[in-house]
């Protein structure tokens, strides 16, 4: 029986990497798509020949390595730079992702992505969970651990983002980190349902 799959999204500054690392205190397996996809535009050959083909030789510089500022350039403002690198990103991970599932042996794994639903790759997955806090508190929290972006850049990527609504509305669970909610026994209570879910046959809650 396979282990089943369960992603974890959010806002950029909702703490969803934090609620990943509680997960794997559990001993829960968790891939970080947004880590691997920078790790797969600098090692993965096809991968890389695929943006050179679509941005230009100066995506990487002389000695191989991405250039991010060049990329960042061409894709902040054009939905259509965005829509082109996504769609050669996203495959990429999604294969990735498969292979790193099938090599383990687990009652559930995590799968943590910004952009769960936007890319698709929700499809894959049995469940979703929502990491959500108010919109002030998760700019507060991007200025303090990334004191090279400006509010008005953080504002940017979350017009950008799916509404909170919409990303509660398509998920299955949500955990609330707004600092007045204890997360861990939110998460400890969902660890505890996928694992029972595991002996289901991977049957769903709903």
């Amino acid at each position: 029986m396979s282990s089943l799959q369960v992603g974890v999204t959010g806002g950029i500054g909702s703490g969803k990497s934090t609620v990943c690392k509680i997960f794997s205190k559990f001993g829960v397996p968790v891939y970080h798509a947004d880590s691997r996809a920078k790790w797969l535009m600098q090692h993965d050959a096809d991968l890389k020949h695929r943006i050179k083909s679509a941005f230009g030789d100066n995506a990487y510089d002389p000695q191989g390595d991405i250039n991010r500022n060049y990329l960042a350039e061409k894709v902040f403002n054009s939905t259509d730079a965005i829509n082109v690198l996504n769609g050669l990103v996203h495959p990429a991970v999604g294969r990735d992702y498969t292979v790193w599932h099938r090599q383990l042996e687990a009652k559930y794994t995590i799968k943590e992505a910004a952009l769960m639903f936007e890319s698709g790759s929700f499809k894959s997955l049995d469940h979703i969970i929502n990491v959500s806090a108010p919109e002030e508190l998760r700019i507060y929290r991007v200025l303090k651990r990334d004191t090279f972006r400006k509010e008005k850049e953080i504002m940017a990527i979350i017009k950008k983002q799916l509404s909170e609504s919409e990303r509660n509305k398509r998920s299955d669970f949500h955990i609330i980190n707004d600092e007045s909610n204890l997360i861990i026994p939110q998460i400890l209570e969902l660890h505890h349902r996928f694992s029972g879910l595991h002996n289901q046959e991977n049957k769903r809650l709903f």
